[in-house]
């Protein structure tokens, strides 16, 4: 229909097309740049192909598509500088700088250098998908092969960060035709190593990152010592010995790093805390940790952290405040990653977000916003998000699918070594067989997951070792780790570790003298927000009051964790404390069915957001889902609920 149309109707019609605000004032001014009549467009609408009232609206978004697909490039070039010439400069620069360089055919200095601007509005906007963009059309457009190559690498990082690797090596290669001076080879190199690392994160990554630190060190100290602090991130995650790149030795070369150019950021604290921390022992560097988790909160101990700051080292922050068992800097650098990482957009690091956000809601009891968290990072497409199902399926007791989703992770990187893929799993497993009873499996688990240096670096591992290894009768495994433990708990001072090096002397120490350790555990855990482990204090003092031969006693904390453990959905650590229950003479009480226990966790996710007053639409967003996808959520809670309106779901217990 649009090709038998007037030729002026359809050159309006293309740039109705090419516009996507549907801004019917701004088409009148395109009519009169293209030198055609206002009512040209008649004919179209006459064919049913838009509506012109106060907004120009296509019948369908496929209409748009086919008129712009099937024009000629040389009317769709006059229909883009039709486009930028009606755009205002000063009220809608970056729809302006965009149409004038879809109009240029070849290159064009000046159009290359305004979507430059664009870019870095867009990336103060916090809109790091379409700095990139423009960056990428403004290295594309750019004539001057120095000018070029410094555009393509900078549209390469930006790229990365948005989560285009894909992208961001090919835009690598563009800069990498030069001419770059040496500061610029040595960002090319800096970001071939991240990209690497992202990609296959193994053992590789951190020598690659060691490399460009070096490079970097002359020619750029600010950020030679961030890829230091990569490298050791890198490390944490994956290090392998059998490379050289064990997490002591990327801390050793990172001793060499460049002292700040100027006041310390809050980066600069890390990697002093860091490698502190493993050159000199865990105890020397939690001080300096600590300054430097305050700094990323409200920069009083140097320059304040940015919003890219956040994003970049949010994750590594907010294991760091595991390390230092600070659960209040633990739940606000994560929540702070994660509002940076959505905002921004910054899919490369959103999935990492996720997962801390996810350990966090597990400590805490909250299992079903973990899986909610765990549905986000699936539609993130990214690996990471087994290894928030792997963890929370292990504390929930689900074997089968902990098993299968093993077996997925060893699938997806079989040459990756002791990763963190594999590691992780190691804890998850030693988690899961400690629900299930079976500490012969747990302990085995356990050592495993504490060869890595991540595990060790955040502490997961040790509590559920000393449980294994005490209960399978290894008590030289659990005495070498309660030692660890009570060092690194005496260090931190905080109710978190004071609780678990408590409960897991306990469990290590004979006789009478256990019950002491007990109460002091649940003390210190019922002033944290560690709400799975104090459950977990209440069992296992439960089952030791049992075997002491205090049924009465022992009934009383084995009913509180029996209640703690099934509200938050523990179930294998649940049926657990159920069997020393019933092995007292008591019964436990079944948990009221709720209507919503119908509902996923995705989709009771979507009911509380509805519920809030979300539309459709923002609740999309947060999600990564479309509208109509949250609509067909709708329609499925709504039939589950028994009810017929966003208004009613707001009268439903969603807690």
């Amino acid at each position: 229909r649009s090709r038998s149309l007037p030729a002026d109707t359809q050159l309006l019609l293309l740039a109705a097309a090419a516009d996507p605000t549907g801004d019917a004032a701004l088409l009148c001014r395109v009519s009169a740049q293209l030198g055609v009549a206002e009512d040209a467009l008649a004919p179209a609408e006459a064919a049913g192909l838009l509506v012109v009232d106060n907004r120009v609206t296509f019948r369908h978004p496929l209409v748009r598509s086919a008129v712009y697909r099937d024009a000629p490039p040389p009317d769709v070039r006059r229909a883009h500088d039709a486009l930028a010439a009606a755009t205002d400069p000063d009220t809608d620069p970056d729809r302006r700088a965009w149409h004038r360089a879809q109009a240029v055919q070849g290159t064009d200095e000046d159009a290359a250098a305004e979507l430059e601007r664009s870019a870095g509005r867009a990336r103060a906007r916090g809109g790091l998908a379409a700095s990139a963009a423009f960056m990428q059309q403004a290295a594309t457009l750019t004539p001057e092969p120095g000018a070029r190559a410094r555009r393509a690498l900078e549209a390469a990082h930006t790229k990365h960060e948005a989560g285009a690797s894909e992208a961001a090596s090919e835009l690598l290669a563009m800069a990498a035709a030069g001419p770059l001076d040496a500061l610029q080879q040595a960002r090319v190199e800096l970001l071939r190593a991240r990209i690497a690392y992202h990609v296959a994160r193994d053992g590789e990554g951190p020598v690659m990152l060691l490399k460009a630190a070096e490079s970097l060190a002359p020619l750029h100290p600010a950020l030679s010592r961030e890829t230091y602090l990569d490298a050791l991130d890198a490390a944490i995650s994956t290090g392998d010995p059998g490379m050289g790149s064990a997490v002591r030795d990327v801390a050793e070369a990172a001793r060499r790093a460049p002292a700040p150019p100027g006041s310390p950021r809050p980066a600069d604290l890390l990697l002093d805390g860091l490698v502190t921390t493993f050159t000199r022992g865990h105890a020397a560097g939690v001080p300096e940790l600590r300054q430097a988790l305050a700094a990323f909160c409200d920069g009083v101990s140097g320059d304040p952290a940015t919003d890219a700051d956040i994003r970049r080292w949010g994750w590594l922050a907010a294991r760091t405040a595991m390390t230092v068992f600070d659960e209040d800097l633990f739940f606000t650098l994560g929540a702070h990653h994660m509002r940076s990482a959505r905002e921004a957009g910054a899919l490369a690091t959103l999935p990492a977000a996720l997962l801390v956000q996810s350990v966090m809601l597990v400590l805490s009891g909250e299992f079903t916003r973990a899986a909610e968290q765990t549905e986000a990072a699936a539609a993130t497409k990214a690996g990471l998000h087994l290894h928030t199902r792997l963890i929370l399926a292990a504390w929930r007791g689900h074997a089968e699918e902990a098993a299968e989703i093993t077996s997925m992770i060893g699938q997806a990187g079989p040459a990756r070594g002791r990763s963190a893929e594999m590691t992780i799993a190691g804890y998850a497993l030693a988690v899961l067989h400690n629900g299930s009873g079976d500490y012969a499996a747990a302990q085995s688990a356990a050592a495993r997951g504490i060869e890595s240096e991540g595990l060790k670096y955040n502490n997961l591992i040790y509590s559920e070792l000393i449980e294994a290894a005490s209960r399978s009768g290894q008590l030289e495994s659990a005495t070498e780790a309660l030692a660890e433990l009570t060092a690194r708990a005496n260090a931190a001072g905080t109710p978190w570790a004071l609780g678990l090096a408590a409960r897991s002397q306990a469990l290590t120490t004979p006789g009478p003298a256990a019950e002491d350790h007990y109460r002091d555990a649940i003390d210190h855990l019922a002033r944290s927000r560690m709400a799975a482990h104090l459950a977990r204090t209440h069992l296992v003092y439960g089952e030791w009051l049992r075997r002491e031969g205090r049924r009465q006693d022992a009934r009383e904390q084995l009913r509180t964790a029996h209640d703690m453990l099934t509200t938050m959905g523990a179930e294998a650590f649940a049926q657990r404390a159920a069997r020393e229950l019933r092995a007292t003479g008591e019964h436990p009480q079944k948990r009221t069915a709720q209507p919503t226990d119908a509902l996923t966790a995705q989709e009771l996710h979507i009911a509380r957001l509805v519920a809030a007053g979300a539309t459709s639409r923002e609740v999309g967003t947060q999600l990564f889902l479309s509208p109509r996808t949250i609509e067909a959520h709708l329609r499925n809670i709504f039939r589950k609920l028994g009810i017929t309106s966003r208004r009613q779901l707001r009268d439903m217990p969603l807690s």
